[in-house]
């Protein structure tokens, strides 16, 4: 019997280069699986969207009239009139926006101690650091995010059936001097930006509840600050704790920007004033210098940090 001589073949495994490994981002796939699983966060906003736009479309049935009396007025009233029911349908859209974001902060850490699945996702390379940040991620900046992309579809749909039906009637499309989209929009992304900081530790202190809680964690979030200013107001006659949470709720608004009169915050409805550039309404240094922005960021961060150490902690319910 013939012996093989040869040496038996060597087989190499090559790690691959450096730069062909892919970075695992464990932030950036915690903040898709939140929207993954948390459909609301979007489909909420764009069931409001659809909503507005409907309701705008059946406002244009007397708009050629409209248009015609808003034509005898001064250019800053023409302005108003013209600019009021994009300004309406943003506001609107906002107010969703936050709504759901609360809902979502309330359940994000209560509902995967509920339903046990907290146990498969720390059996996973994610901390809980990152996992809290993840769903703080959500309503900071995710949900601004998308609502902004919401409300520019909505205006330009808004744009596109307005002109429409003007130009079927013999009337001219609203000049960009009367309906200065471009400038609002960049005003609402700096509005979404603003409001997201200054309702931080809102979206904080309902993470944190929602990590605490074992049940019934709206009214853990919401019953302890107005039981104590009923008891303020009781024991001494005084409203400092509501005027502070009315504060966290619009205090933004007076704080991020310059009035221009009653109102739109843009565009003030004095006769005979000329129309305002609404990027004059921005005031970022007086928002960033006002004492109420890092006392409430300081206390969300407080408030996420509890909430690591309760997930870190907290078993299932």
């Amino acid at each position: 019997m013939n012996s093989q001589s040869g040496t038996s073949p060597q087989y190499s495994v090559a790690s691959p280069p450096v730069a062909a490994v892919r970075e695992t981002r464990p932030l950036f796939w915690s903040i898709r699986r939140e929207i993954w699983e948390n459909r609301s966060i979007y489909i909420a906003p764009l069931v409001v969207g659809a909503v507005l736009l409907f309701g705008f479309a059946m406002s244009t049935i007397g708009l050629p009239h409209r248009r015609r009396a808003t034509l005898l007025l001064d250019p800053a009233q023409q302005r108003a009139h013209i600019e009021q029911p994009y300004v309406f349908a943003a506001g609107m859209l906002v107010v969703a926006a936050f709504i759901v974001g609360v809902f979502y902060c309330l359940d994000a850490l209560h509902g995967e101690r509920r339903d046990r699945s907290i146990l498969f996702w720390k059996s996973l390379p994610v901390s809980d650091l990152t996992t809290v940040l993840s769903k703080a991620s959500v309503p900071l900046v995710v949900l601004p995010l998308i609502t902004f992309a919401i409300i520019v579809a909505m205006h330009v749909d808004m744009l596109l059936l307005s002109n429409a039906i003007l130009l079927t009637n013999g009337l001219s499309p609203a000049t960009p001097g009367q309906l200065p989209l471009t400038q609002f929009w960049q005003v609402m992304l700096y509005a979404l930006g603003a409001m997201a900081l200054w309702h931080a530790p809102i979206y904080g202190w309902l993470l944190l509840v929602s990590a605490w809680a074992r049940r019934a964690t709206f009214l853990w979030a919401f019953l302890p600050p107005v039981v104590l200013a009923v008891l303020e107001r009781m024991a001494f006659q005084t409203t400092h704790i509501s005027a502070l949470m009315r504060y966290r709720m619009v205090g933004w608004v007076t704080q991020a920007f310059v009035p221009h009169g009653k109102g739109s915050v843009f565009v003030p409805h004095g006769k005979g004033s000329a129309p305002i550039d609404p990027l004059t309404a921005i005031d970022l240094p007086k928002f960033l210098s006002t004492p109420g922005l890092w006392i409430g960021l300081v206390f969300a961060a407080a408030c996420l940090g509890a909430a690591v150490r309760l997930r870190r902690n907290r078993e299932p319910i």
